[in-house]
């Protein structure tokens, strides 16, 4: 037994004792034989080799865009071969499997493709230019699969695939993500049962307690990964176990859980990086990394959108720069999954802690000003408290009535944004809708009646191409602003996931950073301005720990720029972008 074949019996073990997980064991191993020998290649792949500082992963449905007459996947890759092959690396593809609610999460069959969206053939297609992030929606599924269709029928090996409660059952510690019922009655050849739906009616929770839901998840994701996945995002991990008298959320069992998936890509697909989806309070979150060689090596920057967000509104850059400070990993193999806007909203949870209440509260009152919505949570004592700001990000970066409200300084606004994003150490992982420039889709509040729908436009390629191929739309300006970045940004070893960075405190509206390559052959000093107003910046390059004599060249502009007796000064425009390379 090797050295990760004893990791994985220590995980089962944790999980599910001594005795039922030498059992279980041998089914794994079993398993992971057959698709070690069947795949050998994938076997000696080393992740170490690939990720670097042209990794951006671009965030997408399926059906994100679509044309008359062809299968949206199809049309989706005509979009991102014609507009970003030379931007971004990796296809982010949300859920695309059939599903029954919640655009794509409550999945009916894991293993096939939604015909309304194309075939495998398609995914395919995009892989050829592209790497893949898959979701694994391990938590929970429709209650229209055949796992579940199974459970209702009595069908004795589906009969404890799903977490179920007894009547009388205390559920008052257990943590809240909505504000519908926790559990769900459902008629079954044994009667009437109650299964645990963290999320919807629609989407019930497997129970991994039982080590054959366990075997079910590794076969799928095994089989992502035969179809091209190098990123599999564990949807919504933080729930996945469940034990009673506990808020049922970040426990121990949950983390041995990330940790045995991800011993078992290291033992069959070590070039496949483990993902977790945990929209909770910072501290919580970053415990997926675990030791920094065990468990998750990319993690959600949950707290980024919201810190980043509200330090435009204020145009003080305090709390953002403070909690940057604190982003330390635990190994050179982890670095952060940094977003700005993704399908869903913009989490309230991860800053808990960080942010005072009174600064969280100007945030949602702007948020509501520029139309959008606040979804709510319940609490162990039965109220009721904000969860989520849906919105979509380009709208958010607005000051409505004044004229910071113009579409060339939203535009600036909302780059300078991303850009902070792209210059923080990690992997960037960028909205469709953020590229492309989109606004929100109220109308789609209203037939949906959900408000992340907000968000979630699907667009006409035809629309799409007309407004970009004019140089006064939004999406034109904002496209063609994000592409420079990126091209730029990917092409400096100093923008590394796994190089250093280093907080600097120039100036209260000015977010400044140091990046620094892995082998210290590059830096670069990042200054974004989140003010409205121009300043005039005079920067002590020992300060900073510069030499004083040292000359800088802007990479954005190709300007270069040289101190004077070691203060470096410079007049920085409303929402400017620096990033000096010296």
């Amino acid at each position: 037994m090797n050295k990760q074949e004893t990791k994985l019996i220590e995980h089962l073990n944790f999980l599910y004792g001594d005795e039922k997980a030498q059992i279980v064991y041998i089914n794994v191993m079993a398993l992971l034989n057959r698709f070690k020998q069947d795949h050998p290649d994938l076997v000696n792949h080393d992740k170490n080799e690939r990720i670097n500082e042209k990794d951006v992963i671009l965030i997408t449905y399926g059906d994100m865009v679509k044309d008359e007459g062809e299968k949206p996947l199809k049309t989706l890759g005509r979009v991102l071969k014609e507009y970003l092959v030379d931007l971004i690396s990796t296809v982010h593809i949300l859920p695309f499997f059939p599903f029954s609610s919640d655009d794509g999460f409550a999945v009916i069959d894991y293993r096939q493709v939604n015909p309304e969206f194309g075939g495998w053939n398609d995914i395919s297609e995009i892989n050829r230019d592209f790497h893949l992030m898959f979701d694994a929606v391990i938590n929970h599924c429709s209650t229209k699969s055949a796992l579940f269709q199974g459970f209702l029928r009595g069908d004795p090996e589906k009969a404890d695939f799903f977490t179920t409660v007894e009547s009388n059952t205390d559920l008052s510690k257990v943590f809240r993500p909505r504000a519908t019922s926790m559990v769900t009655p459902f008629m079954t050849n044994d009667g009437e049962k109650l299964v645990w739906t963290t999320f919807s009616a629609d989407q019930v929770d497997l129970n991994f307690k039982n080590p054959d839901v366990l075997i079910e998840m590794i076969e799928i994701i095994l089989f992502y990964v035969l179809h091209g996945a190098e990123f599999i995002r564990l949807d919504a991990v933080t729930y996945v176990w469940k034990e009673l008298g506990t808020n049922c959320i970040n426990l121990p069992q949950t983390h041995r859980f990330v940790q045995l998936m991800r011993t078992v890509l290291d033992i069959v697909a070590p070039n496949v990086v483990v993902i977790t989806e945990t929209n909770v309070p910072h501290k919580d979150n970053i415990a997926y990394f675990g030791d920094g060689t065990n468990e998750a090596q990319l993690v959600y920057n949950f707290a980024l959108p919201f810190l980043t967000l509200h330090c435009f509104l204020t145009g003080d850059i305090k709390f953002l720069s403070d909690w940057a400070e604190t982003l330390d990993l635990p190994s050179h193999e982890t670095t952060f999954f940094n977003f700005l806007a993704c399908h869903d909203g913009i989490g309230m949870l991860p800053v808990k802690g960080i942010l005072p209440e009174s600064e969280v509260e100007k945030v949602v009152q702007h948020i509501k000003v520029e139309g959008g919505f606040i979804s709510y949570k319940s609490n162990e004592d039965g109220t009721k408290s904000p969860y989520e700001l849906n919105i979509n990000y380009l709208d958010a970066m607005c000051a409505s009535n004044t004229i910071e409200n113009s579409q060339e300084l939203v535009a600036k606004r909302f780059l300078a944004s991303h850009a902070i994003m792209l210059a923080l150490r990690g992997i960037p992982g960028i909205y469709f809708h953020s590229l492309f420039g989109s606004r929100n889709w109220k109308e789609g509040v209203k037939q949906t009646g959900r408000y992340r729908t907000i968000n979630r436009q699907k667009l006409y390629i035809n629309d799409l191409i007309t407004e970009l191929s004019d140089a006064n739309s939004i999406r034109h300006i904002i496209f063609k602003g994000f592409s420079r970045l990126l091209k730029i940004r990917r092409e400096d070893s100093a923008f590394h996931p796994f190089g250093k960075q280093k907080i600097l405190h120039i100036h209260p509206s000015v977010f400044s950073l140091i990046r620094i390559s892995p082998n210290e052959d590059s830096k670069i000093l990042c200054l974004h301005h989140v003010g409205g107003q121009s300043i005039e910046l005079a920067i002590n390059l020992q300060n900073i720990e510069i030499e004083k004599n040292t000359a800088f060249k802007c990479i954005l502009t190709n300007e270069n720029i040289s101190p004077s007796n070691g203060i470096l000064k410079l007049r920085i425009m409303p929402y400017e972008i620096l990033w000096l390379k010296f």
